[in-house]
């Protein structure tokens, strides 16, 4: 009786320094965005006189300054142009990717050996080929071009959606595609009509994902987007800041205007993030 007692409050005890701990990380992820917001709503005397002090008053000054320094509306329709079709292509591309190395790799030494690229080409930082992508895009003319982006954006992304393809795709039984083969389908039609629907649940993470990633994306579009037409709200964000002054309040107002519509879809998608990573994780 005493053992199972002390067994029980020691599991007591770690729940209690586990919930602790939990709190403890939520406020310092929550920190950046409690300060984002305080200096959002801050005249600038007041971000100069105190950084953690909250504002005497609601100001909305940053606001309509931020929106129209930033061209607001035409960048977010920029990154909206840029946002949804390279997930359109990332999703199609990705799929079928995925789906040919899963069901091809072991019989096949090319599309196994492609599948080990995409997986070495994960490890590859960005700023490595940040300078040959500017030379290539500049030569082709798709700099300050939104279909260059969309290509670009695309290209770097789907080597990640078609390894989280992979994993999902093993997890179909063959016997589904050989009955639709019998049928009279072939291989396209088996993919598109019998597999694809059943990718749901993982092309769902794949666009969860890229949307928050894309729409965040500031490397890329900061070197193929130069021009103020094209320029996405990341890239306008970052003309607030200059090398000897900082707007601190306006492109904060920025940034919290900007966030509100990934912050928006991720809530509705969150569920289909975590499902599809969990079942992209299983591999026969």
């Amino acid at each position: 009786m005493t053992e199972s007692f002390r067994r029980k409050k020691r599991m007591s005890t770690g729940n209690v320094l586990g919930r602790i701990l939990m709190s403890l990380l939520v406020l310092f992820f929550l920190f950046p965005i409690y300060m984002a917001v305080l200096t959002a709503f801050k005249t600038k005397p007041e971000i100069a006189g105190s950084v953690l002090a909250a504002p005497k008053a609601l100001y909305l000054g940053n606001f309509a300054e931020g929106i129209k320094k930033s061209d607001f509306f035409r960048a977010i329709c920029n990154t909206c142009i840029v946002t949804f079709p390279s997930v359109l292509l990332i999703v199609i591309c990705s799929s079928m990717c995925g789906y040919t190395i899963a069901r091809n790799g072991k019989r096949t030494c090319l599309i196994r050996s492609i599948d080990k690229l995409f997986l070495a080409s994960l490890m590859i930082p960005f700023q490595i080929i940040m300078i040959p992508v500017y030379k290539i895009f500049k030569s082709l003319s798709l700099q300050n071009n939104l279909i260059g982006m969309i290509l670009m954006l695309t290209g770097t992304s789907i080597a990640y959606s078609s390894f989280l393809y992979v994993g999902f795709v093993k997890s179909i039984p063959l016997d589904i595609e050989e009955a639709a083969s019998i049928d009279g389908c072939n291989r396209y039609q088996t993919f598109f009509r019998i597999t694809f629907p059943l990718l749901k649940p993982i092309s769902a993470t794949v666009a969860a994902l890229h949307v928050m990633w894309l729409w965040n994306d500031f490397n890329i579009a900061l070197i193929l987007l130069q021009k103020d037409g094209v320029r996405t709200l990341t890239v306008k964000q970052f003309y607030f800041f200059g090398q000897y002054t900082a707007d601190y309040g306006v492109a904060f107002a920025v940034t919290l205007l900007s966030m509100i519509p990934v912050v928006i879809f991720f809530l509705f998608m969150q569920k289909y993030i975590v499902n599809g990573i969990a079942a992209g994780a299983v591999k026969n």
